[in-house]
């Protein structure tokens, strides 16, 4: 059965909670780093804050975050249908 989100028409078969399954994704793939997740309905924004970022470019920091999440943007029923915001920090 395909999850309707409340946010939009987005449909996929993912079950629990999406904006967990990003933050937790980006923690165990980024060393040192923590994720804030907010939005719905497939599109989400994100705040990623790790030392790893540092002396790395804003497009090498945003490459290393879609590299952690690549699984869950994968596919027809993708659970995560884009990001709309993406914010790279050093702590």
């Amino acid at each position: 059965m395909a999850y309707r989100a409340a946010m939009g028409t987005h449909l996929t078969t993912f079950q629990g909670s999406i904006p967990d399954a990003l933050k937790r994704a980006i923690e165990e793939k980024i060393e040192g780093s923590t994720a804030e997740v907010t939005g719905g309905g497939g599109h989400f924004n994100l705040v990623v804050t790790s030392p790893v970022f540092a002396g790395k470019s804003m497009l090498e920091s945003q490459r290393l975050v879609y590299s952690a999440i690549a699984h869950l943007m994968a596919g027809d029923q993708a659970p995560v249908h884009a990001i709309d915001s993406l914010k790279t920090r050093t702590p």
